[in-house]
């Protein structure tokens, strides 16, 4: 790269536009997420340059076929064709640029992060956890979960949390409050401790401390501890009392079960390893199953899911198993 700063700049925006054009072009794959992830830490004029790519495509519209058109597909080194794999969706049609693009903001199978995580300043990958702390705010991530930083509002300290869960531990005498957006809500605590998760367009809130005060659809509920509330795109569910050391088992390194239907447990276990588990028929998950197990493993939860369910399981590449 040159000394010149502007002539690293211009390299640093055509790397940038070309990580980009990789990911909409529908060749992405888990390797390129990685190496994505890499580039961008490498300092905050990558992750600036790869922001602004971003923006720019998002701008464009049409699938990303505008922007493919506006600066070409991407041509790497030779030395990184090792790391592609046939493509998932071939390109060229406008069809073909739309149906990618999708394909990166709502990956198949969450098989690779989509472009809003890989936009997260703090993401776990699958079977990972991590502890941060925002301003004086302790968060701890659950596996596949994203955040990112909001501007600061007039009076607190702002978290989008992208997907995923995560658990907010306040400080005893913290005088801000910290606003927490998920989904189609928010929650505002100032002095709490509680998890948010947000999956499938479901986000639960679930106060362990204090108190915190959740709003979606228009409305507004007070949740005390011990009490949780869920919320979608039609608004606010009623609080409900919730077990607190059940519902945070996960801190602890625990996946519960509670007559859970296979098909929900699954969708669970999927989010702690690698691949994917697929229940083959509705009547299979159906069958409900309880227990409480260790999250790393999964190999061993899925071995007595057959034994209790009477379900056979058929191993295919790349961590896939299917349930029957």
């Amino acid at each position: 790269m040159s000394d010149d700063p502007n002539g690293q700049a211009d390299v640093l925006k055509r790397d940038a536009r070309r990580w980009v054009r990789q990911l909409v072009s529908g060749e992405a794959t888990t390797a390129d997420a990685e190496a994505l992830k890499r580039w961008r830490q490498q300092s905050p004029a990558h992750d600036s340059a790869f922001t602004e790519a971003l923006r720019v495509w998002r701008s464009l519209g049409e699938g990303g076929r505008v922007f493919i058109e506006a600066h070409g597909r991407p041509v790497w080194p030779e030395h990184r064709a090792s790391m592609s794999r046939r493509a998932l969706f071939a390109g060229g049609s406008a069809l073909a640029a739309s149906v990618a693009a999708y394909a990166v903001m709502k990956p198949p199978l969450n098989l690779w992060p989509s472009l809003d995580e890989l936009r997260a300043d703090y993401r776990t990958a699958t079977g990972e956890q991590l502890r941060v702390t925002v301003a004086d705010v302790d968060v701890q991530l659950n596996t596949q979960t994203s955040i990112a930083i909001t501007a600061d509002a007039d009076d607190g300290r702002g978290v989008r949390l992208i997907s995923g869960e995560a658990s907010f531990a306040m400080p005893a005498q913290s005088s801000r409050a910290l606003i927490v957006l998920a989904g189609n809500g928010q929650t505002v605590a100032r002095q709490a401790r509680f998890d948010v998760r947000s999956i499938a367009a479901v986000t639960c809130v679930t106060c362990i401390e204090g108190a915190v005060e959740v709003t979606a659809g228009g409305r507004s509920e007070p949740v005390q501890a011990g009490q949780r509330v869920l919320y979608d795109n039609t608004g606010l569910r009623p609080v409900a009392a919730v077990d607190r050391h059940e519902a945070t088992s996960w801190h602890d390194g625990f996946i519960v079960f509670r007559a859970t239907p296979l098909a929900d447990a699954v969708a669970e276990i999927n989010r702690y390893r690698p691949g994917r588990v697929m229940v083959l028929n509705t009547t299979l998950g159906q069958k409900t199953v309880s227990g409480r197990f260790r999250i790393e493993r999964t190999n061993e939860i899925l071995g007595w899911i057959e034994r209790a369910t009477g379900a056979t399981s058929r191993v295919l590449p790349g961590g896939i198993i299917l349930l029957s």
